[in-house]
């Protein structure tokens, strides 16, 4: 397969390991395995004591799939597929789509979510957001963008790299018109249940439409990426079950160990979710302070959920040199819009870290010596 370098992850792999302070990172603070396990019930102390590292089930152990369908309404065991995230969205696009059919998705985006169904030779339209109006994807303008062969629509909210999360009413609009025109809907879901803003938290879209597909995963808002467990979601059978064919030639099954420590975490989600949702609040409002003085080099759409937003340089011409320079002289790792494919005037800043007073407190001393 011939598929474009996947630049926001070429970028990680370049500077996440070596640069010292991260302001990046869309991932939440990371647990402990003596956090997690804290957390664990009697059932699966034993289970994760007792545990033979053998093979485990295709589609998901039961109890992590059965987990995993509480956090839903309408949605049983049978409805979930056990994945790593990035793998879902890769045999979800090969299972749904053949060269020629039209595709559309949220952008700036995560590039596999559009860049897989390209390099099948897929038409990929892009539906991009109003920064003016804070960074809002309009319905309306999706619908224009939609086709007699638009087979999947692929959206992304609470959105990376905007924090975007749009009223309900609209979203429950965007699944009437994929409704309406009989297209498929894959909605990455990564950052549900971290709202910044309170009662903004949608329902899933496999919750509304018998062809939508839920992504999730504990990456991002549970803060445990080193799992890499995720799931895909969805009342239509017949695709999970080829999606799981598929997943044959990919990983086969999960991790005996972190499908255990994954049904701990959901099942301890409350206190899990409560930590991290309160940390995200807390930073955004350490970013409010920083934007507010610095609104001469930079601007931004405060986020309405997830733990990332994207700023507006206004002191520079070109991010990409300017976080090249930045972490080559402070150690600070900023990821450049162009890693999204979306010119040279934003950076993605994350907020999901504990360190990210004192980093941002860093920050300020640059641009201070630089541009004051």
């Amino acid at each position: 397969m011939k598929i474009a370098p996947f630049q926001l992850e070429r970028y990680f792999a370049k500077h996440e390991f070596s640069a010292r302070y991260l302001l990046s990172s869309s991932d939440c603070e990371a647990l402990s395995m003596q956090e997690l396990l804290a957390l664990a019930d009697g059932e699966m102390q034993r289970s994760w004591e007792e545990l033979k590292l053998g093979y485990t089930e295709t589609l998901g152990h039961p109890l992590l799939r059965g987990a995993i369908a509480e956090l839903y309404e309408g949605i049983e065991a049978q409805d979930v597929l056990v994945v790593v995230p990035e793998e879902g969205i890769f045999l979800l696009v090969h299972a749904l789509l053949e060269p020629g059919d039209h595709v559309i998705c949220t952008f700036p985006a995560y590039q596999s979510l559009y860049e897989v169904a390209r390099s099948i030779g897929c038409d990929v339209s892009t539906w991009e957001p109003d920064e003016e109006r804070g960074w809002c994807f309009d319905v309306a303008d999706l619908a224009e963008k939609m086709r007699a062969n638009t087979r999947l629509v692929v959206v992304n909210f609470p959105h990376n790299p905007t924090g975007y999360v749009p009223p309900r009413k609209d979203f429950e609009a965007l699944v009437e018109l994929v409704r309406q025109r009989g297209a498929y809907l894959l909605s990455d879901e990564m950052y549900r249940f971290l709202e910044v803003e309170e009662g903004t938290t949608l329902p899933a879209a496999c919750e509304l439409y018998e062809r939508a597909f839920s992504l999730f995963g504990l990456s991002k808002t549970f803060g445990l990426p080193g799992l890499r467990i995720g799931w895909l979601t969805s009342r239509d059978s017949a695709v999970l079950e080829r999606v799981s064919e598929l997943k044959d030639y990919t990983t086969i099954c999960s991790s005996a160990p972190s499908e255990i420590l994954a049904v701990v975490a959901l099942r301890g989600r409350s206190a899990i979710i409560r930590r991290q949702v309160e940390r995200v609040r807390r930073n955004v409002g350490a970013l409010d302070t920083f934007f507010d003085a610095y609104q001469d080099c930079i601007s931004w759409n405060r986020p309405v959920g997830g733990s990332v937003c994207f700023p507006r340089m206004l002191a520079v011409e070109n991010t990409f040199a300017f976080c090249e320079e930045l972490v080559a002289e402070t150690g600070i790792m900023l990821v450049p819009s162009r890693a999204f494919q979306f010119g040279d005037h934003h950076v993605r800043v994350g907020f999901g870290r504990e360190n990210l007073p004192g980093v941002i407190e860093r920050f300020a001393g640059y641009l201070d010596r630089r541009f004051r």
